[in-house]
């Protein structure tokens, strides 16, 4: 019992040493602002804090001011005859600018060489489009024994998306940038079809080249099924200055694809298992059953000689 008192007593004292000892003071709670929830406002502006300058705009010159581009000083009248044009805006992504009416490309030699009918496209183009018919066309068409006359302009600008599908990508036709030429016409009133396979090989092998040369994309028979009756060549500017050159040089008809079913043609039916079945046309047919069918001869008939009169049965 004493050791028991002892212990107790010691419970006793530390008990009371604890109660004794100063508690920590509470945490206090973080506001919102402190937790980043609120982002806090700028300071105010000091009142003797110089305001900033305001940058005044600069004078801007209507377009038709501006006077002539480049490339309007570069095709004078003794490259081309051409008429300048107001800049085409839409509808859609469809426009350009710095734009003319090419109606004839002027030869070295002074002699003129008619776009049927006048082409609306970029300065850019038309200039292009002169070099081209001055530098190279003109000197491979020479051997036909009749100079260069006229250039038959399939399509200029017009705005579509590419091959006349609705909803495609814009073509280049839509930017003034391309052209669509069927044939080049002598002075002789001769057409060069460049689609024709009795056109000469040779001269439209050498117009593909250098149109290829040119031209960042020419495009013709064999390229996507929409340029079999012209070539198309435009200035389209692409990555790292990639170039197409699709014009395949025919020289015999091409193979007609077959025509694409019509969506309103009806549908072959299912043969179901009544249906007869058809004969296999490298299988011989097999023997209809007859009606009456022949009997088959005896051992006599078929020993009597078939020259000589039956014999008598008795």
């Amino acid at each position: 019992m004493r050791g028991f008192g002892v212990v107790v007593v010691l419970i006793l004292l530390g008990t009371s040493a604890l109660a004794r000892e100063p508690r920590p003071p509470l945490r206090r709670s973080i506001s919102a602002f402190e937790r980043g929830q609120i982002v806090p406002l700028p300071r105010p502006r000091p009142p003797e804090a110089p305001a900033a300058p305001v940058k005044a705009a600069e004078p801007t010159t209507p377009p038709e001011e501006q006077g002539p581009s480049d490339c309007f000083l570069r095709v004078t009248e003794s490259l081309v005859q051409a008429t300048p044009l107001p800049a085409i805006t839409g509808p859609g992504e469809c426009g350009a600018s710095d734009v003319l009416s090419l109606e004839a490309i002027m030869l070295p030699d002074k002699r003129r060489v008619a776009m049927h009918p006048p082409a609306t496209m970029r300065c850019s183009m038309a200039e292009a489009i002169a070099n081209w018919v001055r530098d190279d066309v003109a000197t491979a068409l020479k051997p036909l024994g009749s100079p260069l006359a006229a250039v038959d302009n399939y399509e200029s600008y017009e705005c579509r998306g590419r091959n006349g599908i609705p909803g495609a990508k814009m073509s280049e036709h839509g930017r003034g940038n391309a052209i669509d030429i069927r044939a080049f016409v002598l002075g002789d009133k001769r057409q060069v079809v460049l689609t024709d396979y009795d056109a000469p090989e040779d001269v439209r092998k050498e117009l593909r080249a250098s149109a290829c040369a040119r031209f960042t994309t020419v495009l013709g028979p064999g390229s996507d099924g929409y340029h079999e009756s012209h070539i198309h060549v435009d200035l389209a500017e692409r990555r790292n200055n990639y170039r197409i050159c699709q014009w395949d040089v025919l020289t015999e008809p091409p193979i007609p694809l077959p025509r694409v079913r019509p969506p309103d043609a009806p549908q072959a039916q299912a043969r179901t298992e009544t249906q007869p079945h058809t004969e296999n046309p490298f299988v011989a047919p097999t023997k209809q059953p007859t009606e009456n069918p022949v009997e088959t001869p005896t051992e006599e008939q078929r020993t009597e000689n078939p020259f000589k009169a039956p014999t008598k049965k008795k």
